[in-house]
């Protein structure tokens, strides 16, 4: 059970984003997605709420509909995917047709290529150095490619390495009031606390609480997470699930 509920003022500041993951290689099951993961935990920390993650094949039209969808719709969007020099990379394609714009040589990009291979770039290079006309471009550290943003559309390539050295190259950018945690252990059953987690709820409305079962673990049943984004908030929910379960039934406190 995860249980969720309105943060109040605070949802209405926070910025949102979106995480669209392309390729086929990810939908056949050839590839397992590790960069959704990695965004979630990254953008929870800055305290950026992600509300959607939507996993699509290479196809044009599709990528150019759902990047436009998102990017009207939350602050930022991340692309994971297909900026590479295949056939089947489109990314860069679709994100220009989204945004009605022309595909252009960037010749920064040409010459970061060049300096980091020390030859000239051949046709297949060329391809992955064509971006959207007015593109923002940022230096990603010691890669050569460097980070492409399109309106709020942040594109990054799909190999988890270089996502991830792209990402916190960039990472300050996305800021907001990040989720303080506490975790609960409880070794009665889920359903023994059911009603003291509603009535956690109904005490705590702002709260976000998480209940989990684990039935592989041998000294708890259940673990709970409180989250809130304002600490102290936090505390004075942890303190009252806290007095409402038995004294023998929490088996650790985090």
């Amino acid at each position: 059970m995860d249980r969720f509920r309105p943060l109040g003022y605070a949802l209405a500041v926070m910025p949102s984003a979106a995480l669209l993951v392309i390729g086929n290689e990810i939908l056949s099951g050839k590839v397992v997605d590790s960069n959704s993961p990695f965004l979630a935990t990254e953008l929870r920390e800055l305290g950026v709420d992600l509300e959607r993650i939507l996993i699509i094949p290479d196809d044009i039209d599709m990528i150019a509909r759902e990047v436009l969808a998102m990017s009207q719709s939350f602050d930022f969007v991340f692309t994971s995917g297909g900026i590479g020099p295949t056939h089947d990379d489109l990314t860069m394609d679709a994100i220009a047709k989204a945004f009605d714009r022309e595909l252009e040589l960037n010749q920064s990009m040409v010459e970061r290529m060049e300096r980091h291979q020390e030859s000239p770039v051949n046709e297949s290079q060329r391809k992955m150095a064509l971006i959207p006309a007015g593109s923002q471009v940022i230096d990603a550290g010691d890669l050569w490619f460097p980070v492409v943003i399109v309106e709020n559309v942040h594109i990054f390539p799909g190999i988890p390495k270089l996502l991830q050295k792209k990402f916190h190259s960039i990472r300050d950018r996305f800021r907001g009031v990040p989720f303080q945690l506490a975790r609960v252990y409880v070794k009665q059953r889920e359903s023994d606390i059911a009603d003291h987690l509603n009535d956690l709820l109904t005490e705590f409305p702002e709260l976000m609480l998480g209940s989990y079962p684990k039935i592989e673990e041998r000294d708890y049943r259940v673990l709970l997470t409180l989250e809130s984004r304002d600490a102290d908030y936090l505390v004075r929910a942890q303190e009252s699930l806290l007095a409402r379960l038995d004294d023998d039934a929490v088996f650790k406190v985090e």
